[in-house]
């Protein structure tokens, strides 16, 4: 039995060694990021003496009831000459989206924009294959892409194509900003984790010459760099990871421009917050599988190959913190039988501040900017152990979609439901597009939720309290989710 209580512990300590390893990753990207700061100089817009290469615009959209006509109408503000532009509404809706679109495509055709409509009734290869078939129709030299809930400024194209002036440079990534970041809780820590995607994570690995990636919206792709990666491909759910490590592969460069901004709208039910990081997670792992090997037997410096494995294996962490919750708990009854302190433990206090100070740097110093100092503090304050705990609460659902990608199950690409949720004052609507159901996923979630309130109640029944807050976030962060799921399955 000792034996036994040993091995548990040493496997404890090794899960809790790999999570802190990636948080001083993501310590080192901070570091990169603040000398990417530091040197920042955006490269002046285009002028009206400038040349303006042909460029395409495409809008990818299945079933987008709520804010199709706002994405044309947005889109058709941007600033670029008439003659260098294309747009595709690149179509697969099955409902009323369709006739929504083509009503604002003949609409704006009319006043003389260079607009189309491609419809596909088989949605085959999802988006990747919407974006394949809007490329043997494209007219531009460089194909920009927005998913339908992006709203561009309208000097997003005039702000973003110097970047392309070097030669190497295939890909142009802009910043996620967020409509509706304040509407819910759930859709401020979206923001909280996002914002330090769009800040530490994708410029650090730009400033340190790392690999990194087009987000699947609000970039801009050379054509010449698609067609050499070898144009997109549906096998993985996430063809932009795939596509941009593929072109990096062959030498283009990715630049991340933060100060280049995009709105977009968040996820405001969980249901669609959840198909959203199932895709997320899966594609991921798809991605590892497919990609790794070829990274690994590349000519690449040894830095980049590791960044890249961490980077493709990063939706892996959140297996990494299931087992870890699930394990705390004999562990505590191990340790207290052996009579053992968890100070060994303690380096894992490390990764706790180095993501800490990634948060708080991407958020309380790039993002929060509209109040002062003191409420941002205290704004971060509330939300940091909130973000973990939530995070926690999501391992399970995001452990299943990474065991299916490295497995290698294959499964459709569900789309995240937009519902034009911009405000407080605005409801979320009942309606076809709502994603939710009662699985074993859910019941399996509210099992852990039990599980926490027992490794509570067993910490203080040993008097043993080194785990107790581990635990109180673990309880809150599935406490919550089962919260939203159970409330939100009232909206249909």
């Amino acid at each position: 039995m000792e034996r036994f209580q040993i091995i548990l512990i040493a496997v404890y300590t090794a899960c809790l060694l790999y999570m802190t390893i990636f948080s001083l990753i993501q310590l080192g990207l901070l570091k990169e990021f603040r000398k990417k700061r530091k040197d920042n100089k955006p490269l002046p817009p285009l002028t009206s003496e400038d040349p303006h290469p042909m460029v395409t615009i495409q809008l990818p959209l299945f079933n987008e009831m709520f804010v199709v006509e706002r994405l044309i109408d947005n889109i058709m503000k941007i600033n670029y000459p008439k003659d260098k532009l294309e747009i595709q509404v690149l179509d697969d809706s099955t409902d009323d989206s369709v006739q929504l679109a083509i009503n604002k495509v003949n609409h704006y055709k009319n006043l003389g924009y260079n607009i189309k409509h491609i419809h596909r009734t088989d949605r085959s290869g999802y988006k990747a294959g919407a974006l394949k078939e809007g490329m043997k129709h494209a007219e531009g030299e460089f194909i920009a892409i927005f998913d339908a809930d992006f709203l561009p400024e309208p000097d997003f194209l005039i702000k973003a194509m110097p970047y392309f002036h070097n030669d190497k440079i295939g890909v142009v990534q802009t910043r996620w900003e967020h409509l509706n970041e304040d509407y819910s809780l759930l859709t401020k820590l979206q923001a909280f984790q996002l914002n330090v995607h769009f800040t530490v994570e994708q410029a650090g690995r730009c400033a340190a010459g790392h690999f990194l990636q087009f987000n699947g919206t609000a970039g801009i792709w050379r054509r010449t760099a698609i067609d050499e990666a070898g144009g997109w491909h549906s096998d993985t759910l996430t063809e932009d990871l795939d596509l941009s490590y593929r072109a990096q592969l062959k030498g283009w460069k990715i630049q991340y421009v933060e100060d280049i901004i995009c709105p977009a709208e968040l996820p405001a039910e969980i249901y669609g917050l959840k198909s959203q990081q199932f895709r997320w997670m899966k594609g991921g792992a798809e991605n590892t599988r497919k990609l790794l090997p070829t990274i690994l037997k590349a000519d690449l410096p040894a830095s980049i190959k590791f960044h890249s494995a961490m980077h493709l294996m990063a939706s892996g962490i959140f297996f990494i913190i299931l087992w870890v919750g699930i394990l705390s708990v004999p562990v505590l009854w191990a340790m207290d039988d052996l009579g053992l302190k968890a100070t060994f433990m303690g380096f894992c206090l490390l990764g706790t501040l180095a993501v800490m100070s990634v948060f708080y740097e991407a958020n309380v110093m790039m993002c929060w900017k509209e109040k002062g100092v003191t409420n941002r503090f205290w704004k971060f304050v509330m939300l940091f152990p909130l973000f973990m705990a939530v995070s926690m609460g999501f391992s399970l659902h995001n452990s299943i979609a990474v065991i299916q990608g490295y497995w290698g199950k294959k499964s459709s690409f569900v789309r995240t439901p937009k519902m034009n949720i911009l405000n407080v004052q605005d409801k979320l609507k009942s309606n076809q597009y709502v994603i939710q159901k009662i699985d074993l996923t859910l019941i399996a979630e509210a099992l852990f939720f039990c599980y926490f309130v027992f490794a509570i109640g067993l910490g203080v029944y040993l008097e043993y309290f080194a785990f107790m807050l581990f635990h109180i976030l673990l309880l809150t962060g599935f406490g919550i989710n089962f919260f939203y799921s159970l409330r939100h399955l009232s909206l249909k």
